[in-house]
């Protein structure tokens, strides 16, 4: 990881919404579990806890060769209220029967709530999660270096389109309903991590770059990095744009977010209360974390062309400076981002006003608001349709890593 000073790591941290403690990248984790949805003061590591509960099922599932039977019985199971589905192992239909519910704590009129106020704030959120979230995880060293020695790693598109459906359920009016598809699909998401935690460390090539040999992925510390870097990202530029919204709302977002943080699998007492305690957890978690990989600038330029070939009524040079007023200049030179300084301008002048006269603060709607519509819809259209087309993209357990590794 580059040396980062003091002042560079809360810099950083204050351009990604997230600043607010001095993180420090050398402490050992410290934060206490009663800022957590159990309540409870005690401090236990997250990136030393994985998934108990699966990873010995998809061991097993992967030795006996029962993925790709696996794989195809879970073609059709899609809708929350689907039955279970049948032709699979006796064990995983056993999983699927505990874990294929909410949380006793999910309260359905704030899964409600916050799903109105996903489809309040769809054309912020689409911009957000696709060129804020999508673009920051390539500067998550761990998460940059596990999506690239994946299976997925080698098809970018087709991994694009996975993580696009997982956000689009997770946004959709009916996403924790009989009729949505977010229980379903954070269930196969869960399988498949457990995978990947079984497969990657077999690769030698991520065994040669990844900064701990004794290293398991996807352990509940990278899933709330993650997470960090979609939800907590999201809400504090929601906050810092001056985006209206009610406690109640903000409550709901967040809750939303929790029930998705244990249906992956994570820990109760490492799922934020607050988002103040979320905010503390991603600047002493995420912020000392983000550097460049060879992996991550790879994994960049695939995602900002695989945005580029949708007609997003703005030019290259645009977008890519767009995601440097998201993310800072320090994120955009470590991805090697070519500057384009007059669309720069355009936006840090004409981005506030477009948000103000969105909120109802301005008279007036100037000709160039029309330029950052074009720009949020072209997003959203792409993640409408899966980074792909508008057919349902499944979510697959894979049987290996990246091909030749």
């Amino acid at each position: 990881m580059p040396n980062l000073s003091r002042r560079s790591v809360l810099t950083l941290g204050a351009a990604l919404g997230l600043a607010g403690v001095a993180a420090d990248p050398g402490r050992a984790w410290a934060w206490s579990s009663a800022g957590s949805i159990a309540g409870t003061d005690t401090i236990t590591d997250p990136w030393q806890v994985w998934d108990d509960a699966t990873d010995p099922l998809l061991v097993a599932m992967l030795r006996d060769g029962q993925i790709p039977a696996v794989n195809t019985a879970f073609d059709g199971w899609v809708d929350n209220g689907d039955p279970l589905p049948s032709g699979v192992p006796a064990a995983l239909t056993s999983w699927l029967q505990q874990h294929n519910r909410l949380p006793s704590w999910a309260d359905q009129t704030k899964l409600n709530r916050a799903a109105q106020f996903n489809k309040r704030m769809s054309l912020y959120l689409f911009l957000l999660y696709g060129l804020g979230s999508g673009i920051m995880s390539t500067v998550i060293p761990r998460e940059a270096r596990n999506v690239y020695w994946s299976e997925g790693g080698a098809v970018m598109k087709s991994r694009a389109a996975k993580t696009f459906t997982y956000g689009y359920d997770l946004s959709a009016l009916d996403a924790f309903q009989p009729t949505g598809h977010f229980v379903v699909t954070s269930n196969k998401t869960r399988l498949t991590h457990a995978a990947v935690r079984h497969l990657l460390p077999q690769s030698a090539h991520w065994r040669a770059v990844t900064d701990d040999q004794d290293f398991i992925p996807i352990s509940n510390g990278d899933i709330l990095i993650t997470f960090h870097s979609l939800g907590t990202f999201v809400h504090g530029k929601l906050k810092s744009w001056g985006i209206r919204m009610s406690a109640a709302e903000e409550e709901a977002f967040l809750h939303m977010w929790q029930v998705a943080l244990h249906l992956l699998g994570v820990r109760d007492d490492f799922i934020p209360a607050t988002w103040s305690a979320a905010r503390e957890q991603s600047a002493y978690a995420l912020t000392p974390l983000l550097a460049p990989t060879p992996e991550g600038i790879d994994l960049a330029g695939v995602l900002l062309n695989l945005t580029s070939a949708v007609d997003l009524g703005v030019t290259r040079g645009f977008q890519r400076e767009f995601a440097r007023y998201l993310l800072g200049d320090q994120v955009g030179d470590w991805l090697r981002l070519p500057r384009d300084l007059a669309s720069r301008t355009v936006i840090e002048v004409g981005w506030p006003a477009y948000v103000a006269f969105r909120e109802g603060l301005s008279p007036i709607i100037p000709t160039t608001f029309s330029l950052f519509d074009r720009f949020i819809r072209g997003l959203a259209m792409l993640f409408l349709n899966n980074g792909t087309s508008a057919t349902y993209t499944p979510i697959t357990i894979p049987t290996g890593n990246r091909a030749g590794t």
